[in-house]
């Protein structure tokens, strides 16, 4: 099963909005088999596997991260490929939770009279699959905010500096944060600050180029720059009614998607675009807003994940915080985080927490 992960992982990046799954093929306490899923439209990694044994999945055991699927969508049902290839057993580490499959998949290889075992390396599954689990439960894209700040939790400068705070090593990493998102997300502010590309350069790319993701509620940031440069990626504006029409007008002509979503006091309604992502499968949203946009975030509860680039430096109580005006009056009150990696990167450190 761990075999399975890793080559579930190395995959991730390519097979956005399909879970990255991974499949080991056993016989005779040898691996026959074994792969990984494809990008959409391709071989699944039961497939792949399958296909690598030849005649030896006869009687074995495919020890797979996730629930094969049941249905006919852009390829066949991998449990039907399972059941002809006359595989014996199947250990699975997780019940696959989106409406299609969700056991279906367990009933066909039952039903088959294949041996079923599900819950082998659950946990580590369910942390490696968690962007995409979280999608098909609830419908909307995985928030991950990406932040880069001073050990005393500044973003920038009293004078709104922020470049560079981390190293080129952490930057790198950031990079490759980006490649495994379908969709990088910033504000207004700081699309008009930074005149960002918010594309994957310092990393291996994916197939497809990250959604690009402007949240202006208002009207604010020109059709104009790198952001709006179609050749480079694509992009999404999200926007409200209080929208200038010449700014939705010049977005369009600009080549940009426009979305008018509800409003909120934050500007747009966060709910809504991660509803909205979710509906266009992106699995994994990266946001890289300002201080604003990371306080709504987690005032709204919306955040699963914080990847934090934290570097040696202190900036003081007039520089500009993580989380903008997020305040708690008492401890109790205070925003509860699980570290889950933490690694040291040159003379940075990355820190990964989810939120409790």
């Amino acid at each position: 099963m761990r075999r399975a992960l890793l080559l579930g992982n190395e995959a991730r990046r390519r097979t956005g909005p399909n879970p990255w799954v991974g499949c080991v093929l056993l016989r005779d306490g040898a691996v026959v088999g074994e792969g990984a899923s494809a990008a959409p439209g391709g071989p699944h990694a039961e497939v792949v596997a399958l296909r690598a044994a030849g005649d030896r999945s006869r009687g074995a055991t495919a020890v797979v991260t996730l629930e094969p699927c049941s249905h006919h969508g852009r390829t066949p049902p991998c449990a039907d490929a399972l059941v002809d290839a006359g595989v014996g057993r199947v250990v699975a580490a997780l019940d696959d939770p989106d409406p299609k499959v969700a056991g279906s998949g367990f009933a066909r290889l039952r039903q088959a009279g294949i041996d079923v075992e599900i819950g082998v390396g659950a946990d580590e599954a369910t942390a490696a699959l968690a962007p995409y689990l979280h999608h098909r439960r609830t419908g909307r894209a995985s928030c991950v905010v990406k932040t880069a700040t001073s050990l005393d939790g500044r973003v920038g400068a009293a004078d709104g500096s922020s470049r560079w705070i981390t190293g080129a090593r952490a930057r790198a990493d950031a990079h490759e944060l980006r490649a495994l998102s379908q969709a990088i997300v910033v504000g207004a502010g700081t699309a008009i600050a930074d005149s960002p590309e918010l594309t994957v350069r310092d990393a291996e790319p994916p197939p497809r180029p990250p959604l690009r993701v402007l949240l202006d509620g208002r009207g604010r940031v020109p059709a104009t720059g790198p952001l709006f440069d179609a050749a480079l990626a694509p992009t999404l504006v999200c926007t409200t009614d209080a929208a200038a029409p010449g700014a939705v007008e010049a977005w369009g002509s600009a080549g940009a998607k426009v979305a008018v979503l509800p409003a909120a006091p934050c500007g747009v309604d966060l709910v809504a675009v991660l509803e909205l992502l979710g509906s266009e499968g992106v699995l994994q949203a990266m946001v890289e807003g300002g201080p604003t946009l990371h306080g709504a975030l987690l005032r709204a509860g919306l955040i699963d994940r914080i990847v934090a680039y934290v570097a040696p430096s202190v900036l003081g109580a007039t520089a500009v915080p993580m989380f903008g005006d997020w305040t708690s009056r008492t401890l109790r009150e205070a925003a509860r985080l699980e570290i889950v990696d933490v690694r040291r990167l040159g003379d940075d450190m990355r820190v990964e927490l989810e939120v409790c």
